[in-house]
């Protein structure tokens, strides 16, 4: 691997031609008319969906024949943890020489892992070693994902497209818990997990039918060797760990914020978190879509402030609408991640694009389980609403010291 991003690396020599970009100023109707995204698009939709509907059904499972609540809720979110398997071991493969294929053989092998789960009377422990198997595809399939994404839509493009998949991704989490209330009623769990494994296996033909195969691609052997001389590179550059300190550890620490509404008002914690998805989707509606590159770069420091300033509130225990609204506010400053995202990919070689990704979305999304961590063990000292208070300033603290000199002032978003 070249540490060099300016080095050009081996390629097969028979490229592809390439669709014809899309126009600078990309909206979402003018992404959708990309055939390669609208698959790419399609494809993760389904994922979510799937993804969504087989841990409501095995959270179901598991609460019927154990009753232990920590079981059910490591059941539904279990798979997250996962992920960072994938980023330290086979997440090179995010960036192999047959993306599309690999995209497509994740997409089957997590097929046969929600299919696996409608086998009736299966042991929990099985049950419990096919989630995280799912949980460690579904990462290397984000990295190989996210990877043909850099590569389907032109670089002015990339932040409305992954606007429009969070935004996709929180409405289809919403529908997906609706609609597994529903089915779990008339279908039972099997049924459910028979369902999530059919959208799997549409997502898989999506990208199948819709992508093509990109062929200027590395020729190097993907594997654990290569992901870790490719984790080592992305470490040794400052300007990527800082990037990925700030992507990961202030988000997490309000993520942390968020698993204590339960504890801290029980009686208006599913308003608070409705505010918090509310502002989120707004927040990546408004950045994704409305600011121009430049504009995401100049706010990207403020967005960063607001996601943890508002929560300080709950250190004076102030009405459930005010705490409502300030939670709204703050989960508008999530979107400050498209911009950092675009700049961490400025900074890395176009050749592990989909590596990068790969790790960064794995260790946020281990930095969201670390967060509720800390948040818990803090509320077990200090009380809910001073524990949510203190990992909100943690946040700020660290958005602070990741922020660069004002000498650097080519760098004036982070």
């Amino acid at each position: 691997m070249p540490s060099d991003p300016t080095s050009r690396p081996t390629v097969h020599s028979t490229p592809t031609p390439a669709p014809a970009p899309l126009p600078a100023a990309t909206g979402y109707l003018g992404l959708l008319r990309n055939r390669e995204f609208t698959g790419l698009y399609a494809g993760f939709t389904l994922t979510v969906a799937a993804s969504t509907l087989s841990g409501f059904a095995l959270g179901t499972l598991v609460d019927e024949q154990t009753g232990s609540p920590f079981l059910t809720a490591v059941s539904m979110y279990g798979a997250t943890f996962a992920t960072v398997l994938g980023a330290l071991t086979l997440m090179s493969v995010a960036d192999g020489g047959r993306p599309r294929r690999t995209v497509v053989l994740l997409q089957l092998a997590s097929l046969a892992g929600v299919a696996a789960q409608a086998i009736p009377g299966l042991p929990l422990a099985v049950r419990f070693a096919l989630l995280l198997l799912l949980g460690f595809f579904q990462s290397l399939g984000t990295g190989a994902r996210l990877g043909l994404l850099s590569e389907v839509v032109p670089v002015s493009a990339y932040a409305p497209a992954r606007s429009l998949m969070n935004i996709t991704s929180g409405g289809t989490a919403i529908l997906g818990y609706a609609a597994g209330a529903v089915l779990l009623r008339y279908a039972g769990p099997r049924g459910v997990f028979v369902i999530a494994a059919c959208l799997t296996a549409l997502g898989a033909a999506a990208v199948a039918a819709t992508v093509r195969e990109r062929s200027v691609r590395l020729t190097r052997r993907p594997g654990l060797r290569q992901t870790w001389r490719t984790n080592a590179e992305l470490f040794s550059h400052p300007r990527r760990r800082v990037l990925l300190l700030a992507l990961w550890v202030p988000n997490g620490l309000i993520v942390g914020c968020e698993a204590l509404f339960i504890s801290y008002d029980p009686g208006h914690a599913g308003t608070l978190l409705a505010a918090g998805s509310a502002g989120m989707l707004l927040g990546d509606l408004t950045v994704g879509r409305l600011l121009t590159a430049a504009a995401r770069r100049r706010h990207a420091f403020a967005l960063r402030l607001l996601l943890a300033a508002p929560f300080l509130l709950f250190a004076v225990h102030p009405p459930a609408p005010v705490l409502a609204v300030a939670v709204f506010l703050a989960s508008a400053g999530f979107a400050a991640t498209l911009p950092l995202q675009e700049q961490l990919l400025e900074v890395t070689p176009e050749a592990i694009h989909g590596q990068v990704q790969g790790v960064e979305s794995a260790g946020r999304m281990t930095w969201q389980g670390l967060g509720a961590a800390i948040a818990g063990g803090l509320a077990q000292c200090f009380g809910t609403g001073t524990a949510i208070a203190l990992a909100a300033a943690a946040s700020l603290a660290v958005t602070l010291l990741t922020r660069p000199s004002r000498r650097r002032p080519r760098d004036p978003s982070l």
